[in-house]
C-alpha cells in the first residue's frame, strides 16, 4: 500500500471515529428534545454512519467532514427547537 492510501485511511478513520464520538450527544438529546425530535436525530445520525461506511474508500475526505456536519445539525436542531418550538432541559 502506497503512502496516499494510507493517509486516505488514516483520514477517514479519523472521520467515522469524530462521527462515533458525536453519538453521546444525540443520544443525550432527549433531555431537552421531545421523542420525535430524538428519533429523527438518530435517523439522521444513522444515516451519515452509513454514508461514512460506503464513502470510507471512495471519498475520505468528505468522510472527515461528516462529524463538523454531524456536530452542526445537532447544534442547529437544539437551538432551533429552544427558540422555536420552547424545547427545554
Amino acid at each position: 500500500m502506497d503512502g496516499r492510501r494510507v493517509l486516505e485511511r488514516v483520514v477517514a478513520t479519523v472521520g467515522v471515529l469524530g462521527l462515533i464520538a458525536a453519538l453521546p450527544f444525540y443520544v443525550a438529546s432527549g433531555l431537552a428534545a421531545p421523542l420525535w425530535a430524538i428519533v429523527l436525530l438518530l435517523l439522521f445520525w444513522a444515516a451519515l454512519a452509513v454514508v461514512s461506511v460506503r464513502w470510507f474508500t471512495r471519498r475520505p475526505w468528505v468522510v472527515l467532514l461528516l462529524p463538523l456536519v454531524a456536530g452542526g445539525v445537532w447544534i442547529a436542531t437544539l437551538t432551533i427547537g429552544e427558540q422555536l418550538l420552547g424545547w427545554q432541559a
